[in-house]
């Protein structure tokens, strides 16, 4: 076996520690290239400052920072709960799973409020989870099994996991129908027009 010469290799260097304009860079670059929160910033910049260090003799004002993108528009918590609830609700997740994404975001507990889903959003949310997981009356059985009452306590689990309240679970598991379903579904959707 032949030894390999490591001399030749590249050794990175120590990144240089952060200074006023490198931080506003950074937090520049983060805004621009992603959606987030106030805080989720905040957090992204202690990161950096612990992982790099920091040159001058201060430590920075990270809620400075984050303040600052907040009045030039490029952070805005609302829009961002906002969307975030909506991609949540539109891949099927719960009023309760949507509620604690955007605590651990670090959204105000007011606009959490301000963004929860109504009885339509709800029932359009858990419809499609049961719809792409194929949960109660949405199973389609394998070799004539029938939906047996371990895999529905299992699918009972699993929307429950997903944020949703056990009466609107019950309301979909119990269903006769994919039909029955739709009404339930289009009864809030009346009673809201």
């Amino acid at each position: 076996m032949r030894e390999t010469d490591n001399s030749k290799r590249r050794v990175k260097r120590p990144k240089k520690p952060l200074d006023s304009a490198r931080l506003q860079e950074l937090a520049l670059a983060y805004v621009a290239r992603f959606s987030t929160s106030t805080s989720k910033l905040e957090t992204y910049l202690k990161r950096k400052l612990r992982e790099r260090g920091w040159e001058g003799e201060a430590e920075p004002d990270v809620a400075a920072i984050s303040a600052r993108y907040v009045e030039l528009g490029y952070i805005d918590d609302a829009a961002y709960a906002r969307a975030k609830a909506g991609g949540l609700l539109s891949r099927g997740y719960g009023a309760r799973r949507v509620s604690q994404a955007l605590y651990a975001a670090g959204i105000d507990e007011n606009i959490r409020e301000d963004v929860a889903p109504d009885e339509l959003k709800m029932r359009l949310a858990v419809q499609k989870m049961a719809q792409k997981r194929r949960f109660g009356p949405y199973y389609v059985p394998k070799d004539g099994q029938s939906l047996d009452r371990d895999r529905r306590e299992k699918q009972i689990a699993a929307l429950l996991r997903a944020g949703h309240g056990f009466d609107i679970v019950g309301k979909v598991m119990n269903a006769r129908s994919a039909e029955a379903v739709d009404d339930w579904v289009n009864e809030a959707r009346d009673e809201e027009y």
